[in-house]
């Protein structure tokens, strides 16, 4: 028994029946402790006539001390709260408070080499530490790449296989040592053990020491496990022994958290602060969930019964520490299902960070896979406060998430990033420091934001298309700078879509002639200078009516600008670069929409890119009388005057000698059409060279487009080659003889025949089982599905992280929001969840009052 004596020498908590239901939380003392554990053995009665006899003592000890206490009251007077012996404790992000305990989640490592000893915890938090490391689990790290260690003459590691059938048995990837989950949390610190202290690290004979270190019955391995077995089992406690009507107040605990969750779920959905300003009972607004959990009392009859004025008042499940405790059950099921859902399978990552409304720089994680079915799959995995944007403060987040998860960096095929130096640097970017640990991780640039950078320096180099922009920009300012020019432009809008409406030109719909406004091009937001161009063109008039307002009724420096103005945008040059870079952008915006998405695949994105620049060529060709036609159209309704083509102009000033005389015709088509259009093509050729890598290059060898004729059994096998961890040397042998029946049976299957990119390919083969028939194949199809094309879905993060984290709530806490939003983004999980899942995981997250009714079948 000294071995549990230990473990309990901090504080007994016993509810002892002296006046029906008090309770009474004492300090144990050493002695009592050993003398009560040395009669465990006996009847419950015993025991509490024991306990009864020690408290009366320490009732007479605590009587005397307070006579003592009132007269030293008196002499000194009433202690400060901010006293030098009361210190105030630093707000911390992580930093959890419940009962007067806090927990700082920092010190919770999931990595069992870098723990620090259960003993060293304060004595009051010790259980809420091992409860949120049960939470967690053992780390087991499955599909790790273990390192291995010279041990005589050969080379050995740590296995996988060696995790089944023992639930006990962690492994420290910072130390490449095994450990003990139970005896970390339960045993006694003053044993030398290696799965304890140090880690086991003697491959060699790793099963015979496991067996050595479980041991027989009564061996200190096994008393750890009974402890553990036992401190999860909060219906075998004492306190739950002097119940009385256990079945009517689990069953009343259970409606009445039960309540509390629909609450929560409901809030978690929408995105909607939990917290009103005052709570209290003749508050008029009380915060939506204790508003919520009113309405749901008055139309429920069962919920009235159980919460609110109910409810017992140590039991009403609606403190803040309960919705958070609620909400971060919420968010682990729904991780875990995602991580389910990954299995053992091959990941990529995508990450990108952004500064939140109160000014603090998050990182937001993405993980990418194939599930079993053959779908691409994006989830967010994690968002975490960073203290700077630097590659080693982003690559150190980012082992802490994976290792929190129970994931590992050697399970990386593929990173996504955008074009910061922080991430693609070549010698100390994160994706190097990444590279560095497994080569397999391949980086891929950010296909849609390269393809941002290229409309950017499009708009920007060419002198005619920036100047256009410029104007632009001075439009949309001029138009919306104040709420007078916003209200006639709506007005004006407003008016045009009645007369066109009544002309029968446009019809009318659900979604159909929404209300909107100009769009200002910005360079950091993918397919703004389209949406600008597109918006212009269609509310033409609505702009000339504001801009002619101004000039009428406004001040004289406001009437000289929108004069200019109406005078630029009605000369054939503006309407000509308009309409060319609608066209141009167009066809830019039809892509960047292609790669947002989140299914896409790296095959099918480069076969888009290829069509691109196809288009663009034949626009080079075939398209210049087509946008002439266009232009003398968009002038012939606006009365905008058309020049004469084969009219003379000059380059520069009229006012400058020696300036270039060329003629309309030559000036629109080479100096405007076809350098943009060059421009455009260059620019798309140098940031898309979709045969440049090698790896790009044989992975467009598994496009099964037209019967698979661009399949390469070469390419594929160095494919396989630069995926060592993925593929054995005795699989590399064989994969060749796989490859070439795998491409003459499925052109031979009629079920292939339509298939156009890689993505369909994967999904077909596991429908039809052929991902069993040909395994090696499909390995490379997945490996190459997983490589990740753009970072929309981090941005879409951001997009969310901006709804749940507003003005009004900026000062939630990082943990707080991370729960939020992982089951905000993640509806379609979240919503599958079972309540039941929620409400065990919530109730083992603490030493609870009461416990939940046991489900009828």
């Amino acid at each position: 028994m000294s071995a549990q004596a230990d473990e309990v020498k901090f504080s007994i908590k016993v509810m002892i029946d002296k006046e029906k239901t008090k309770v009474l939380f004492a300090e144990a003392e050493s002695d009592f402790v050993d003398v009560l554990l040395s009669f465990l053995t006996l009847p419950l009665g015993t025991i509490v006539r024991l306990l009864n006899k020690h408290y009366l003592d320490k009732d007479q000890a605590r009587s005397q001390a307070c006579a003592g206490d009132m007269k030293m009251f008196r002499y000194y007077g009433k202690k400060q709260k901010n006293s030098v012996d009361s210190p105030t404790v630093p707000q911390n992000m992580n930093v959890e408070e419940n009962n007067n305990l806090q927990i700082n989640r920092d010190d919770v490592l999931s990595d069992p080499g870098l723990r620090k000893p259960i003993i060293s915890f304060d004595v009051n938090v010790r259980d809420r530490i091992r409860r949120e490391y049960i939470s967690r689990g053992p780390c087991q790290p499955v599909g790790h790449n273990y390192p291995k260690r010279k041990m005589g003459e050969d080379n050995r590691s740590f296995r996988d296989v060696w995790f089944e059938g023992r639930p006990w048995l962690e492994y420290s990837i910072a130390k490449d040592a095994a450990f003990c989950f139970y005896c970390y949390l339960f045993r006694r610190s003053n044993v030398d053990d290696s799965f304890v202290k140090s880690g086991f690290t003697n491959w060699r004979k790793a099963t015979v020491k496991f067996v050595d270190h479980v041991g027989n019955v009564n061996s200190l391995h096994n008393q750890a496990r009974e402890l553990f077995d036992n401190f999860q089992n909060q219906r075998q406690s004492v306190t739950r022994a002097f119940t009385t009507g256990k079945e009517v107040i689990d069953d009343q605990y259970r409606k009445r958290l039960t309540a509390s969750l629909q609450v929560v779920r409901f809030l978690l959905r929408q995105g909607l602060p939990f917290r009103g300003d005052d709570e209290g009972s003749t508050s008029m607004n009380k915060g939506n969930f204790l508003e919520l959990l009113d309405w749901l009392s008055t139309n429920n009859e069962e919920v009235a019964k159980v919460v609110r004025t109910n409810a017992p008042g140590n039991a009403q499940m609606t403190s803040p520490d309960i919705q958070k405790q609620l909400t971060n059950a919420c968010a682990i099921e729904t991780t875990i299902s995602i991580l389910s859902d990954l299995g053992d399978s091959p990941f990529s990552v995508m990450v990108d960070e952004s500064r939140d409304c109160s000014v603090k720089e998050q990182m937001a994680i993405n993980i990418r896979f194939v599930d079993r079915r053959g779908y691409i799959i994006e989830r967010f995995l994690a968002m975490v406060h960073v203290r700077e944007t630097t590659a080693a403060c982003l690559k150190e987040a980012l082992d802490l998430i994976f290792s929190n998860h129970g994931l590992s960096i050697s399970r990386l095929r593929g990173q996504g990033y955008d074009g910061a130096s922080n991430m693609r640097g070549e010698f100390n970017g994160l994706k190097t420091l990444v590279l560095r640990e497994n080569p397999s991780a391949h980086y891929i640039h950010c296909f849609a934001h390269q393809l941002q950078l290229v409309v950017v320096s499009v708009c920007q180099v060419n002198r005619w298309i920036d100047d256009f922009f410029a104007y632009t920009g001075m439009i949309v300012n001029a138009c919306g700078s104040s709420c007078k020019r916003s209200d006639i432009f709506r007005q004006a809008e407003h008016d045009r879509l009645v007369g066109l409406l009544e002309s029968m030109e446009i019809s009318s719909g659900t979604g159909l002639n929404q209300a909107t406004s100009l769009c200002r091009p910005c360079d950091t937001r993918w397919g703004t200078h389209y949406t600008t161009i597109c918006r212009l063109m269609d509310m033409w008039v609505s702009v000339l009516i504001v801009l002619q307002t101004i000039f009428d009724d406004g001040l004289v420096n406001a009437r000289a600008t929108s004069h200019s103005l109406i005078e630029k945008m009605e000369t054939y040059d503006f309407v000509f670069i308009m309409i060319l870079m609608r066209k141009l952008l167009g066809m830019t915006n039809v892509l960047s929409n292609i790669l947002q998405a989140k299914d896409q695949n790296i095959e099918n994105a480069i076969h888009q890119m290829t069509i691109v620049k196809e288009n663009l060529q034949e626009l080079r060709d075939s398209g210049w009388d087509d946008l002439c036609i266009e232009v003398n159209g968009f002038c012939e309704k606006n009365s905008i005057p058309i020049i004469d083509m084969q009219a003379s102009r000059r380059r520069g000033s009229r006012q400058l000698r020696g300036a270039d005389i060329v003629t309309n015709h030559h000036f629109f088509r080479v100096e405007i059409f076809f350098e943009v259009v060059d421009m455009l093509r260059q620019e798309m050729d140098n940031r898309f060279p979709e045969k440049s890598t090698e790896l790009l290059s044989c992975i467009s060898c598994l496009s099964p487009r037209l019967s698979f004729t661009s399949f390469d059994i070469d390419k594929l096998i160095h494919l396989a080659h630069q995926y060592p961890d993925d593929f054995t040397l005795t699989e590399l042998s064989h994969i060749r003889q796989e490859l070439q029946t795998y491409v003459q049976d499925l052109r031979k299957d009629a079920r292939f025949k339509d298939l156009d990119n890689l993505g369909g390919l994967g999904k077909k083969m596991v429908e039809t089982m052929k991902h069993k028939v040909f395994p090696l194949t499909y390995r490379l199809i997945e490996l190459a599905l997983v490589l990740p094309v753009a970072t929309a879905s981090v941005e879409r993060v951001f997009s969310a992280m901006n709804i749940v984290k507003t003005r009004l709530r900026n000062k939630m806490g990082d943990v707080w929001m991370n729960d939020c939003l992982v089951v905000y983004i993640e509806k379609d999980i979240f919503m599958s969840i079972d309540d039941e899942l929620i409400l065990q995981r919530f109730q083992n997250m603490d030493n609870r009052r009461y416990q939940l009714s046991r489900l009828s079948s």
